[in-house]
C-alpha cells in the first residue's frame, strides 16, 4: 500500500511541478521544453525502457537470491545503452544539422533521457522486491530536488535547456542517495550474461516499440502544431496532454504498480494459468478506477482550469483537454489493463502491431482534420489513433485471457460512472471553482464507491473488508 500511495503522491507532485514550470517559462519556452521532454521520453523508451520492463517481469526477491546474473545483466546493459545515448547526442551536435534546438538543449535532452531511464529502472527494482521504504525514499528525494532545481531555474533563467538539466540533476541525486537500499550483495558486472540480455530484449522490444510509436504519435502531432501554428500553440497542446496523462497515470499506474507484481508473484508460486486469471481480474479493477476518472475530469474541467492552469494557457487548455480525454483513457487502458495480458505470457508481439495500426490511423487523420478544425484537428487525430489501437489490442488480447471480464462488472462500472457524472455535473456552474473541485471528488467518489462496492465489482468489497479486518487485528 505504501508503494501505491507514494506513486500517487509522486504523480500529483509532478503535476504541480509541470504547472509551476509552465508558469515561469511561459508558453513559447515551455513549448520548447515540452518537445524536448517528449523527445527524451521517446529516446528513453527506445533505448532504455526495455530494461525497466524486464526488471518488473524477471527480477524478484527469488532471482536476487538464486540468479544474480539477472541483476548483473540488467545493470551492465543499462550502462552500455546510456553511453549509446550520449554518443548519439554528440553526433547530432557535431553534425550541425538544424534541429530547431540549440546544442545546449540537445545535450539537456540526452541528460533528461538518461535520468528518466535510470530513475525508472531503480524504482522498478524496488517494486519487484516490494521494497516500500526504498521506493518511497527514492521518490521523496527526487521530488524535493526537482522542485528546487527545476522551479528555481525556470524562475531565474526562463530557459528550457537549464530546466531540462535541472530535471536530470534532480533525478540522479535521488539515485545516488537511494541506491544503497537497492544494492545486491556480491553483485559484479562480470556475472552478466549476453544470453539473458537477448531474452530481455526479445521480451521488451515489442513493448518498447509500441511505446515508441505512441510517443512518436505525440511528437508528430505537437511538431505539426508548432510548425503550422507556432511554439505557443504547441505549448497549449503540450500542457493539456502532459497534465492529462499525469492525472490518468495517478489512477492507472498507482493500481498497476502493485497488481502486475502480484501477477508475477502468482506466476512464480502458482503457475501461468493462475497468473493469467489474476491479470483478467486486474483488468476490471483498473477499468473501475479509470472510467470515473475520465468522466470526472471532463465534468470538472472548467473549475480545474480556473484553479490550476496558468492564465496564459486558459481557454486553449480546456479545448485541447476535452478532445484528448478519450485518447488519454485509451492509452491508460492499453498500458495498464491490456498489455499485462501479453506480458504475463511473455508473448508481447501483438502490442506493437496494434500501436502501428494506431499510428497509421493518426497519420491519416492528420491529413484531413486540421483543414476543418485548425490546430485542434491534430488532437482529434491523436484521439482517433489511440482509440483504434485500443480496439485492436482488445481483440488480440481476448484469446489469451484465462477468464473473460464479467459482463455484469463492466455494465456496473459504466452505469456507476454515468450516474456519478450526472450527480457532479451541477458543480460546473459553481461560482467557487475551488469549492467545486473539493466537493466533486468527495461527492462523486462516495456515490461511485457505494455503487461499485455495493454490487461487488471484481470482488472489491471482499478485498476492502478483508483489509479493514487486517488493520483492526
Amino acid at each position: 500500500m505504501t508503494i501505491i500511495l507514494t506513486f500517487a503522491v509522486n504523480s500529483i507532485l509532478n503535476f504541480l511541478l509541470g504547472l509551476l514550470v509552465a508558469k515561469f517559462l511561459g508558453p513559447a519556452e515551455f513549448g520548447r521544453y515540452a518537445i524536448a521532454a517528449a523527445i527524451a521520453t521517446v529516446v528513453n523508451t527506445v533505448c532504455l525502457d526495455w530494461l525497466r520492463l524486464s526488471a518488473t517481469r524477471f527480477y524478484s526477491e527469488r532471482t536476487r537470491r538464486e540468479e544474480p546474473a539477472v541483476r548483473a545483466t540488467l545493470e551492465a546493459t543499462f550502462g552500455i545503452m546510456a553511453l549509446a545515448v550520449c554518443f548519439g547526442a554528440g553526433l547530432v551536435i557535431l553534425s550541425g544539422v538544424d534541429t530547431g534546438f540549440s546544442p545546449g538543449l540537445i545535450a539537456a535532452t540526452a541528460a533528461m533521457c538518461i535520468a528518466i531511464g535510470i530513475f525508472d529502472f531503480h524504482t522498478a527494482l524496488a517494486r519487484a522486491r516490494f521494497l516500500e521504504r526504498g521506493y518511497a525514499h527514492l521518490v521523496i528525494v527526487k521530488n524535493v530536488a526537482l522542485f528546487i532545481l527545476m522551479v528555481g531555474s525556470a524562475m531565474l533563467f526562463e530557459n528550457a535547456a537549464v530546466v531540462a538539466f535541472g530535471f536530470a540533476a534532480g533525478s540522479l541525486i535521488a539515485i545516488v542517495v537511494g541506491r544503497i537500499a537497492l544494492a545486491d550483495p556480491g553483485l559484479t558486472l562480470g556475472a552478466a550474461r549476453p544470453a539473458l540480455a537477448r531474452t530481455f530484449l526479445a521480451y521488451g522490444l515489442p513493448l518498447v516499440g509500441a511505446n515508441a510509436i505512441f510517443q512518436l504519435m505525440t511528437i508528430l502531432n505537437r511538431g505539426a502544431v508548432a510548425s503550422h501554428y507556432g511554439f505557443a500553440e504547441a505549448g497549449y497542446f503540450s500542457l493539456a496532454a502532459d497534465l492529462g496523462i499525469r492525472i490518468f497515470a495517478v489512477a492507472g499506474s498507482a493500481v498497476d504498480i502493485l497488481l502486475f507484481q502480484l501477477a508475477v508473484r502468482t506466476d512464480e508460486t502458482h503457475g501461468r494459468e493462475a497468473a493469467s486469471q489474476q491479470v483478467s481480474r486486474n483488468l476490471v479493477v483498473i477499468l473501475a478506477f479509470l472510467a470515473p476518472l475520465a468522466a470526472g475530469y471532463f465534468v470538472l474541467l472548467p473549475p480545474f482550469q480556473a484553479v490550476f492552469v496558468p492564465s496564459d494557457f486558459r481557454g486553449p487548455f480546456a479545448t485541447y483537454s476535452f478532445v484528448l480525454i478519450p485518447a488519454l483513457l485509451s492509452f491508460s487502458l492499453l498500458q495498464f489493463a491490456l498489455n499485462p495480458v501479453f506480458q504475463i505470457r511473455k508473448r508481447t508481439t501483438p502490442v506493437i502491431v496494434a500501436a502501428g495500426f494506431g499510428l497509421a490511423v493518426n497519420l491519416g487523420l492528420m491529413t484531413i482534420l486540421p483543414a476543418t478544425f485548425g490546430p485542434v484537428g491534430f488532437a482529434l487525430a491523436q484521439m482517433g489513433g489511440m482509440l483504434a489501437a485500443l480496439a485492436l489490442t482488445f481483440m488480440l488480447a481476448l484469446p489469451l485471457m484465462a477468464g473473460r471480464p464479467p459482463l455484469k462488472d463492466l455494465l456496473v462500472i459504466l452505469g456507476a460512472t454515468a450516474l456519478t457524472a450526472a450527480a457532479v455535473w451541477p458543480l460546473r456552474a459553481f461560482d467557487s471553482a475551488l469549492l467545486a473541485l473539493i466537493l466533486g471528488p468527495v461527492l462523486g467518489g462516495a456515490i461511485y464507491a457505494a455503487l461499485v462496492l455495493g454490487l461487488d465489482v471484481a470482488g472489491l468489497r471482499g478485498a476492502v473488508l478483508q483489509r479493514l479486518k487486517g488493520q483492526r487485528s
